[in-house]
């Protein structure tokens, strides 16, 4: 099966660059499943697990916390505001997260910003099912 080169970057630098036969991503308008020679394209993307397949099995799992993907046919480049590896997560810290962003929610306080928390409670929970191999 033909590849492609992939690289994922944050502004804190480089997180990613491998070669792989496949790449799947959660985009604003639904999963992208990207292949060699895909139609060139830019999508935002939402949080979620950017799954790549090299070799016909998954080959790695990375947290991503929105960002943007360019296409061209032989290079994928996702700009993400923040990226980590599913083997490099803590999880005891990703479940803490989770755990705090959902108190906040449970909290009937008016100082607190349920848009700020319901965003956090994501990206908690997509971090942990990126270091479990949940998708």
């Amino acid at each position: 099966m033909k590849t492609f080169n992939v690289n994922i970057v944050t502004p804190d630098g480089p997180v990613l660059d491998t070669t792989v036969e496949l790449l799947s991503a959660r985009a604003q308008s639904g999963d992208l499943g990207i292949m060699a020679g895909h139609v060139p394209m830019v999508a935002p993307l939402q949080i979620g697990v950017v799954r790549l397949v090299t070799g016909g099995k998954q080959s790695e799992l990375v947290a991503i916390s929105g960002g943007f993907l360019e296409v061209r046919p032989d290079q994928v480049t996702i700009l993400a505001q923040a990226a980590e590896k599913g083997e490099n997560i803590d999880l005891s810290r990703a479940q803490e997260a989770q755990r705090r962003a959902e108190q906040r929610l449970q909290d009937n306080q008016d100082n607190v910003d349920f848009k700020r928390a319901e965003l956090a409670l994501k990206r908690a929970i997509n971090r942990i099912n990126a270091s479990q191999g949940n998708l």
